[in-house]
């Protein structure tokens, strides 16, 4: 949700609030990727294990799977994308690491990738062009 937050505030010359003088790093996934990866797993049936704690019964098998583009970006990198893109430079807030945030975050999709060989495909770059 960033990107709608931060884009709205760019626009509006507003400062964004950025923690941790922007050292951190996000796994942004353009929403059309995501839905790439809905639509790739969404006919897949996977297979039955003996671990009754990873299916819903005996009957129905399920699985949870990250959809993400597995690649950690920096805050400031997605921020320059933006700026890029909308033509215009951000107010940015610096302000220190939030109390029970992380540095890092992505998705493991290995998993999916196994099962239907789906990668998100849009960039950063491509993606807030898409965007704007």
């Amino acid at each position: 949700m960033a990107l709608f937050k931060f884009t709205k505030a760019i626009l509006e010359m507003k400062p964004i609030d950025v923690y941790n003088n922007g050292d951190l790093s996000r796994d942004f996934t353009f929403v059309e990727d995501i839905v790439e990866g809905i639509l790739s797993i969404a006919d897949v049936i996977p297979p039955k294990k003996s671990d009754k704690s990873l299916t819903a019964s005996c009957d129905v098998p399920y699985r949870i799977y990250n959809i993400g583009n597995s690649q950690p970006i920096k805050l400031l990198d997605f921020i320059s994308a933006l700026e890029q893109a909308l033509g215009q430079k951000a107010i940015k807030n610096i302000l220190p690491m939030q109390a029970g945030d992380v540095h890092t975050t992505w998705a493991d999709t290995k998993d999916l990738f196994s099962l239907t060989g789906y990668r998100p495909q849009i960039s950063i770059k491509e993606g807030g062009k898409n965007v704007c």
